[in-house]
């Protein structure tokens, strides 16, 4: 059974350092955060763009996120602006896992997609917004 405390942070790969911030944030307040990919194995390359790697560190990185979010209790998806260019997707598959999963799905920015608006699906503009409430149910 997963703890409803602990959070699984999704987001492009290239905003990393920001999340870091966010995790930071989460613990010092009491929640776990589940997220290992923040800790940034394979860095991202000197463009931005998050790490190839090798099929088997590629799979290796997705089992590990897999992990990760069935350990979680909680979704939170930084999304991206309307017509933005960051859309690999991986957060997107990732935020469907937890759906389908039933994780409590949370969306930090704008919706990107149909299964943002789905009931239940909690959405706050920002980052603050979503830690305040957060605060508040500790």
């Amino acid at each position: 059974m997963t703890n409803r405390m602990e959070i699984y942070l999704a987001a492009r790969y290239t905003r990393r350092t920001e999340l870091v911030c966010c995790r930071a944030d989460l613990l010092a307040v009491g929640y776990t955060v589940t997220s290992r990919w923040l800790a940034g194995e394979g860095d991202a390359t000197n463009d931005g763009v998050a790490p190839e790697g090798t099929e088997e560190e590629r799979q290796r990185w997705a089992l590990i996120d897999w992990e990760d979010i069935k350990a979680a209790g909680v979704m939170i998806n930084f999304t991206e602006p309307p017509g933005s260019t960051h859309s690999r997707g991986g957060r997107h598959v990732e935020f469907g896992m937890a759906l389908f999963r039933g994780k409590r799905p949370i969306v930090v920015g704008p919706r990107e997609n149909v299964f943002h608006c789905l009931p239940g699906v909690e959405v706050y503009e920002t980052w603050a917004e979503c830690l305040t409430q957060l605060v508040r149910e500790r």
